[in-house]
């Protein structure tokens, strides 16, 4: 049996994260900016990323929607993750990889959330066809 409070712990703790984050994006703080232009983004992937994060968000923390926020907070998770990995390093200006574990730690909870909502998927999917 799946526990309500487990269940709403995994939805806060990414939704949390990725709100906190949307005012350095908006506000186009240094550090923000700075992993966007590495990245060669800056400013509309800043912004997007500040979007989808938003949407995702909002969608975690409603009962119905969880599962449609947890898939999008994983994909721009797995973004991050891979630029860390690939391009940024895991350590950005100095934060002692405090991005990267946040990256970590929202996709692990939407990655859990996904599965234990698959279900919810799978009826989608069958209505599609």
């Amino acid at each position: 049996m799946k526990s309500p409070v487990l269940l709403w712990i995994l939805r806060i703790i990414p939704a949390l994260i990725m709100l906190q984050t949307l005012f350095f994006k908006f506000s186009a703080s240094a550090e923000s900016v700075y992993i966007f232009t590495t990245l060669g983004v800056e400013p509309w992937g800043r912004i997007l990323s500040g979007m989808m994060e938003l949407i995702a968000g909002i969608l975690l923390l409603i009962p119905g929607k969880t599962v449609y926020g947890a898939i999008i907070g994983a994909g721009v998770m797995a973004g991050a993750i891979m630029s860390h990995l690939t391009i940024l390093g895991i350590e950005v200006m100095g934060d002692g990889g405090q991005l990267f574990i946040y990256a970590l730690i929202t996709f692990v909870c939407c990655a859990i959330l996904v599965f234990i909502n698959k279900g919810q998927l799978f009826s989608l999917l069958k209505k599609q066809s």
